[in-house]
């Protein structure tokens, strides 16, 4: 899963580009000869070893139009990096250009109309740390590094999401410079077409150099549930917990978890590396509510540990990240459920017993709420009917540990499939082109209107990495 190219000789025409970028671009341009190039091509996931011809770190939207520019003219393979925190690895391509966004930091909160703008390069723990100086947030990644970008245009899943709607919901424009090299602003009353298409299409359509979002009143301290029950009670708490998950008020957005309890120094050393039933809700209303809300996800068995109470909003965000350290190797997969049938646990406690490494989890995220409420044609995000996402989430470290835990999880994921409703989250859709080959799941009833407009405003194929892959 890694690439050799790191040493490839740089041919006449790819000397060229790299010279044009120099040429017009204010930020860095790094080639393979760059001292910083071994670190600006790294992402999130250690799977991904590519080995770009360029990287062009731009400064802001100007730089942004003339990498676009060079494209157009050099014909290169094209990868756009936000916060590079992808699954997938789409940020950087081997042996193109990689228009990379992670410099362009800007963050304007506006907590009068009770608004953000954010530059593509933003993660989601920078913009939550702007945003709750007043008390505002917006639905956002579990993980602090995860960025605005991939996660926002693929849809968006948060802790908030029954309440507040998906991160795409929260969306009111965006700046985006599509393949001539044009910068549009895409809303509701502006370029309608693009704007319906970054609420959920994912990559593809054109750089996003910046979102405008709405936020609301949350924080700084929320309360929050967390219970750990004991895994050799999965199975009836998971029966419990699909009846009670769906119909708890909006204001919570309940998750289960099976995965291991981490090494956290907050819990007894002899539960740590120990299987367990995870079962977590944020409370996203007025404090006097909380508890009532929340008490029901302490009430399916006796938990080992009970870890709820007041925390601020920003360690709620930002809980897991040890867990998932940059430069880890990660594979995930999802499927949307209609319902979680006994032969949907079943299979699901069958293939968790072989999980191949503590790091890795099973998650079980509650749709519904919010996120049904938009209609299934006004935004490109089809999987408004799902009541819940299972996400397949392999973490490791070790390289020879690659097939073993890729291949766990697309086993679990293939064993599912006839339990669940044909829908795939593409955020968590697997590596590389994989999304590429699910597109009728990824897409659903998106798919013929998103490709008419990739036809539109991308005749060409910029974009389209996978179609101009070497």
């Amino acid at each position: 899963m890694t690439s050799d190219m790191a040493t490839a000789p740089v041919a006449v025409n790819e000397r060229s580009m790299v010279d044009d970028l120099r040429a017009c671009l204010r930020g860095q341009v790094m080639d393979r000869s760059h001292p910083e190039y071994d670190r600006a091509r790294q992402v999130w996931n250690g799977v991904n070893d590519r080995h770009p011809t360029v990287i062009a770190r731009c400064a802001g939207t100007a730089d942004v139009v003339e990498a676009v520019r060079v494209a157009r003219q050099r014909q290169p393979v094209v990868s756009i990096r936000g916060g590079g925190h992808q699954v997938a690895g789409s940020a950087v391509c081997d042996n193109g250009l990689v228009i990379d966004l992670s410099a362009m930091k800007g963050i304007h909160v506006d907590p009068v109309r009770r608004t953000v703008r954010a530059q593509g390069g933003v993660t989601w723990g920078e913009l939550d740390r702007e945003t709750q100086l007043f008390g505002l947030a917006t639905p956002g990644g579990e993980v602090t590094t995860t960025g605005i970008a991939g996660f926002t245009l693929g849809g968006g899943m948060a802790l908030t999401s029954r309440k507040f709607g998906l991160a795409c919901d929260n969306l009111r424009s965006v700046e985006i410079v599509t393949a001539d090299g044009a910068v549009r602003t895409a809303s509701r009353e502006q370029h309608r077409d693009l704007f319906w298409a970054v609420r959920g299409a994912g990559r593809g359509l054109g750089v996003v150099t910046s979102f405008e979002f709405d936020l609301h009143p949350l924080g700084p301290q929320v309360a929050q549930a967390q219970y750990v029950y004991p895994y050799e009670e999965a199975e009836r708490i998971m029966r419990g917990w699909r009846e009670l998950a769906p119909a708890m008020p909006e204001s919570v957005t309940p998750q289960l978890i099976l995965w291991s309890v981490p090494e956290d120094p907050e819990i007894p050393a002899e539960l740590h590396g120990r299987k367990a039933v995870f079962v977590i809700g944020l409370f996203a209303g007025p404090a006097d509510g909380a508890d009532e809300a929340l008490a029901p996800l302490g009430t399916l068995g006796t938990p080992l540990l009970d870890l709820s109470g007041p925390m601020p909003y920003l360690d709620v965000q930002s809980s897991v990240d040890e867990v998932f350290p940059h430069g880890g190797r990660y594979y995930m997969k999802s499927h949307g459920m209609h319902d979680l049938s006994d032969e949907a646990i079943a299979s699901l406690l069958e293939w968790d017993a072989t999980r191949p490494t503590p790091e890795s989890l099973i998650a079980i995220r509650t749709l519904g709420g919010a996120v049904a409420r938009v209609g299934p044609e006004e935004s490109a995000f089809p999987h408004r009917s799902d009541v819940f996402n299972v996400s397949i989430d392999a973490g490791w470290q070790d390289p020879a540990m690659d097939d073993t835990a890729v291949g766990w999880a697309r086993g679990l994921w293939d064993a599912l499939r006839p339990h669940a409703s044909g829908g795939v989250y593409i955020n968590f859709s697997g590596l590389g082109d994989e999304a590429d080959g699910l597109r009728h799941a990824v897409f659903g009833s998106s798919q013929a209107r998103l490709a008419d407009l990739r036809a539109s405003y991308d005749p060409d194929g910029l974009f389209d990495t996978a179609a101009r892959r070497p």
